[in-house]
């Protein structure tokens, strides 16, 4: 019980920091370098990558079968993907000095925190199910979903600045879209503690909802952030930053 404990506080955190900060970034910096965004988005992307491929695919054929894994990452990539349509976010960012359609600029960053409270609850199960196959996996696993987070936190942040909305509101909302992270890595935490079945498939929950984020979410964003090669050296930096991590944890 008191390792579940720790695994919902890491995941409550990774999502609360990571938006906080992302609306943070927005209302007391205004404007984040392009490049780094990018190089950092790109970074992400590629230790998720070598994450999924080298341990929690493999762990979950190992712990069930390779049925249970593929179903499980079909689950991740069809939950994640339903959300996605259903609860769509954009990431955007522009300086808090606007004064045209004050409401409508509200109502966009209450929408988009709704959109982003969703999707970190299936993102959290796949921190807990990190945690499932080692400490130091979901430990990463939390970090990098934090820096995913960081975006979306900016995108709420700069739609509610736009709308004239008070800093400390614009915090607490950014904040709220992250909790939800935390109660996910709960659920993670406890399917992969029923059995080796639930576990197989959490963790290949974990690899789809990993995929789907990767590929739909930060190297899409990580190239639109800055024209050049910042992406793609951030993206191959993680991979092989990510291979070596995991040599060296084992």
């Amino acid at each position: 019980m008191n390792y579940l404990i720790t695994v919902t506080l890491i995941g409550l955190l990774s999502g609360v920091l990571g938006t906080t900060a992302g609306g943070l970034s927005v209302v007391g910096v205004r404007k984040i370098d392009d490049r780094v965004l990018s190089i950092l988005l790109g970074f992400s992307a590629g230790v998720m990558v070598a994450i999924t491929f080298i341990e929690l695919i493999p762990e979950s054929i190992e712990e069930g079968s390779l049925v249970t894994a593929i179903i499980g990452l079909l689950m991740g990539v069809v939950i994640i993907g339903f959300i996605d349509l259903k609860f769509p976010h954009r990431h955007f960012s522009f300086v808090c000095d606007g004064d045209e359609e004050r409401a409508k600029s509200i109502k966009t960053g209450l929408l988009l925190s709704v959109g982003i409270a969703m999707h970190n609850l299936p993102e959290g199960v796949a921190i807990g199910a990190g945690f499932m196959v080692s400490y130091e996996v979901g430990l990463a696993l939390a970090v990098l979903m934090a820096i995913h987070n960081f975006p979306e936190g900016m995108a709420v942040g700069a739609a509610m600045c736009v709308g004239k909305v008070k800093s400390h509101k614009v915090l607490i909302t950014t904040a709220l879209a992250g909790v939800p992270m935390g109660i996910g890595a709960f659920l993670g935490g406890a399917l992969g503690g029923v059995s080796d079945l639930a576990l197989s498939i959490g963790l290949g929950f974990a690899g789809g909802a990993m995929l789907y984020i990767v590929f739909d979410e930060l190297i899409p964003d990580a190239h639109k952030r800055m024209k050049g090669h910042y992406a793609i050296g951030g993206i191959l930096s993680g991979i092989m930053l990510g291979i070596v991590l995991i040599e060296i944890l084992h």
